[in-house]
């Protein structure tokens, strides 16, 4: 049975490893009557919407990007109402770059928006892709004066409404939690590697059989072991890597995550490592640490309340991994 589910563990690694949930990156800033933002959003699901591989070669190259830049423009903003004060604030894109995030290359587009009077409340509907892939969503940063809001917008949540005059604390602080907690469910790679080292801890060979361990209070405490070492290790890297103290590149840690899970599933169906997974959780947890730390660099870390996003950020995930 371990053994069963071991291999459905390596399969669906391999299926997170190479299908990653579809993002896109939406910082706003609001100064006054108006708007300035940031909108990365990735090469592949363009092409697919809106075909940017003129050459059919499978590399979109700067050159095809640059030629569709109205294209792109005019299918993301029409895919993006801004409203404040039961106004619209029409937007237009001003300038276009290609960036590189941990899954790939994206399509930078920066654009302006004016509205009617003193932006003190903003309404966005943001439906990109909604009509093509269910599952994507966008991450949205927001800046006012010092404060910055985060959200993720879907299909169950595409209008949302922010109160730009009552960012507080706890509520950058609710926020990026929100944000953790999101994280680690669509991060199928770390919870199939905590599942493929937590196994052991409830099941055990008994007369060629896996049964179900007899007694709690072990199983209870390497449980316990194995998540613990695995929260503090990610910890460690998560906090050095997001204030920028330890860098690797997101290639890397994307395959070194990948390989976590698949050495983890491959220990269930040919033991190695017998007793003290939780020193293989804790050294592995030290590269997922930089995963998480990816999604925190994407979003951008508010500077008026560092400490207070990291520490929700952290505790989101932890809370996401109940």
């Amino acid at each position: 049975m371990r053994t069963l589910l071991a291999l459905l563990l390596l399969f669906a690694a391999a299926l997170a490893h190479a299908h990653k949930p579809s993002d896109s990156y939406l910082a706003i800033r609001a100064e006054g009557a108006n708007l300035s933002g940031q909108w990365d959003i990735a090469l592949r699901d363009l092409d697919f919407a809106i075909g940017l591989d003129d050459s059919g070669d499978g590399d979109i190259t700067w050159g095809e990007v640059k030629a569709h830049q109205a294209d792109i423009a005019a299918y993301a903003l029409a895919r993006l109402k801004l409203r404040s004060r039961d106004a619209d604030c029409p937007a237009h894109a001003t300038e276009f770059l290609v960036d590189d995030h941990s899954d790939g290359a994206y399509a930078v587009m920066r654009f302006a928006a004016t509205c009617p009077r003193e932006v003190t409340t903003l309404e966005i509907t943001y439906s990109l892709f909604a009509d093509l892939d269910p599952q994507h969503r966008g991450l949205l940063r927001l800046e006012h004066g010092v404060a910055t809001r985060t959200a993720i917008f879907g299909p169950e949540r595409a209008t949302q409404s922010f109160e730009l005059a009552k960012i507080s604390v706890l509520t950058q602080f609710v926020d990026y939690a929100r944000e953790g907690v999101w994280h680690i469910w669509i991060g199928f790679d770390h919870i199939l590697f905590l599942l493929s080292l937590l196994l052991p801890a409830v099941l055990v060979l008994d007369g060629g059989r896996w049964q179900a361990v007899a007694r709690f209070p072990p199983a209870f405490w390497d449980v316990f072991k194995i998540v613990t070492s695995f929260t503090v290790a990610h910890s460690i890297t998560l906090s050095l890597a997001a204030l920028g103290v330890i860098s690797l590149p997101s290639r890397l840690v994307e395959s070194a995550i990948a390989t976590s899970v698949v050495l983890a599933a491959l220990n269930n169906v040919f033991p190695v490592v017998h007793g003290r997974r939780w020193m293989v959780a804790f050294a592995f947890g030290l590269i997922h640490g930089f995963g998480f730390a990816s999604v925190l660099r994407d979003l951008g870390l508010p500077q008026g309340a560092l400490l207070i996003a990291l520490v929700g950020f952290n505790l989101g995930v932890e809370v996401g991994q109940l």
